[in-house]
């Protein structure tokens, strides 16, 4: 079982933006910018092209509903879809706020939140789910 398989049976704790029956959404620990989140599959699959078509029809309408809700809670530009990750055998969708391109470059360094910032943003983004 993956991390993220645990984070969604509740077995590690998350900072829950959104879920349903097939998906679950929380925030990433290490962002980029506040409001980044992770939508994974409750189906553990490691590759994300892996998932069968209908699948991802239904991950990319629930994130879709994630990003408007990320949107509505951090104003901004765009929010923007990252499908990438080798460090977790499980498919998962980054959505970044940004503001600009740089916002959604992996190679910046991460911000450190507190647990009361992450648990504002992720209350922001439940809000507006």
């Amino acid at each position: 079982m993956t991390i993220f398989s645990k984070i969604a049976a509740g077995e590690i704790p998350s900072y829950k933006c959104a879920e349903n029956e097939k998906f679950y959404a929380f925030l990433d620990i290490n962002p980029l910018v506040v409001g980044h989140t992770l939508v994974i599959p409750r189906r553990e699959v490691d590759y994300y092209f892996d998932l069968d078509d209908e699948e991802i029809a239904e991950m990319q309408v629930f994130a879709k509903r994630v990003a408007t809700a990320i949107g509505k809670a951090f104003p901004c530009r765009k929010v923007a879809q990252v499908v990438l990750g080798l460090e977790v055998p499980h498919a998962h969708i980054h959505l970044i706020p940004m503001q600009s391109e740089a916002d959604a470059d992996f190679r910046r360094e991460k911000l450190s939140l507190t647990k009361e910032q992450f648990e504002e943003a992720a209350a922001k983004i439940r809000a507006a789910f």
